[in-house]
């Protein structure tokens, strides 16, 4: 299986962990030796509930057994997508009331972009230094990173760059500004959560122009920080919200949400102004349903709170330095690329599953199912500390 994976397979990086994967449930990951493997990572933060959550799989199959894919988005209802996007009209703000289901996170910032130009009859977009949107031309084009995209160059035109947190960049917002494009927090750049109230500033600012606020939940959102999207944390409502991962409960999603004012411009003028295929599955949409429905209704939002407690208690050590997030979106971040390289990699061979960030070398991701339980946690967070203390001592600093 290893020698097709890398002969057939297209990979992303030079050196993929290539772990063989037997099967998963609740907050372990099984390789084909049977091992388990403790999900600090949960897909990215794609897997909200845990691998093989029972109330998932049982949604799943009882809509496999009525139909599966049986037009083009938006031309036939289906209960599923309808259940999901009327829940989420009901737990967000009355100005975020129409949603449009995509496959992707990356999918559903083109449409955002694309409901902004169309909204404003503008062009210009402001993103975050150090962002990351998603990887199609548009998201790329919004990506902070310059050495991440270089290569694919030209992209989307009339991009102007900002430094998240930096109110005097605010200026650069003008009546040429279409929207503006954030992450709720940071997630590439190291989990950077908005200080001093930047958020409801950068949207203020949009008023006074014209433009739009969108906000990139593909990460916070779906009760990752303790509410059910992060914006709730930071007085700020978006005129575009942006989610995916999260959303789906282990399958691919991605979803754009606006007012019905603005969400019905994608439907004429011209027609078709946005259109998917697969958008809305509803097999995924059952599955995204279940999911929110689990989130919404149960402890699982306030046991975040005190699990991020719990992490941060249990995780001090000379060699973390921070940590950066909110809820159970957190980074460890280490004094060099080469800890935390060694720490991941180290915990992977005991069997803990941590990750990178994208553009912080010094960052451990931390984002596990929000089901994980206090002992796992607490077994996952000894580990860390038996590993660093390790480290520490071989003066590997």
């Amino acid at each position: 299986m290893k020698t097709d994976f890398f002969k057939h397979q297209a990979q992303t990086s030079p050196h993929p962990l290539a772990m063989e994967i037997s099967h998963a449930k609740g907050s372990y990951i099984y390789d084909t030796n049977n091992k388990a493997h403790l999900d600090f990572v949960a897909g990215v933060s794609a897997c909200t509930l845990g691998h093989n959550h029972p109330k998932v799989v049982s949604a799943i199959k009882s809509q496999l057994d009525k139909y599966m894919h049986v037009m083009v988005y938006g031309e036939y209802i289906q209960e599923p997508a309808v259940k999901l996007t009327k829940l989420l009209a009901d737990y967000l703000p009355e100005s975020l009331n129409k949603t449009y289901l995509t496959n992707s996170g990356t999918e559903a910032i083109e449409g955002a972009l694309k409901l902004a130009k169309r909204a404003t009859g503008r062009s210009e977009i402001i993103a975050a230094k150090n962002a990351y949107h998603g990887n199609t031309m548009g998201a790329m084009s919004v990506m902070g990173f310059e050495e991440r995209k270089q290569a694919y160059r030209p992209l989307l035109p009339h991009i102007r760059f900002i430094d998240f947190n930096n109110t005097s960049d605010l200026k650069y917002i003008t009546q040429n500004t279409a929207c503006v494009i954030l992450e709720t927090i940071q997630g590439g750049a190291g989990f950077i959560e908005p200080k001093d109230n930047y958020l409801t500033k950068v949207k203020n600012r949009c008023k006074e122009v014209g433009a739009l606020l969108i906000l990139d939940e593909i990460q916070p959102g779906v009760g990752r920080t303790g509410k059910l999207f992060g914006f709730q944390h930071y007085n700020c409502t978006p005129d575009i919200l942006v989610t995916g991962k999260g959303l789906g409960g282990g399958m691919p999603i991605g979803a754009f949400t606006a007012s019905k004012k603005l969400m019905d411009l994608l439907a004429d003028k011209p027609k078709l102004g946005h259109i998917t295929t697969f958008g809305g599955h509803p097999v995924i949409a059952a599955s995204a349903l279940t999911t929110l429905q689990e989130v919404t209704t149960s402890t699982i939002m306030e046991d975040v709170l005190e699990k991020e407690q719990l992490f941060r208690k249990l995780l001090i050590h000379p060699l973390i330095k921070e940590i950066r997030g909110k809820g159970l979106m957190l980074a460890l971040i280490t004094p060099s690329e080469k800890i935390t390289n060694d720490l991941i990699l180290s915990c992977k061979d005991h069997g803990l599953i941590l990750f990178w960030l994208l553009f912080e070398p010094k960052a451990v991701r931390i984002t596990p199912p929000l089901t994980i339980s206090n002992k796992e946690i607490t077994e996952g967070c000894a580990l860390i500390i038996k590993i660093l203390d390790t480290l520490e001592k071989q003066n590997t600093i």
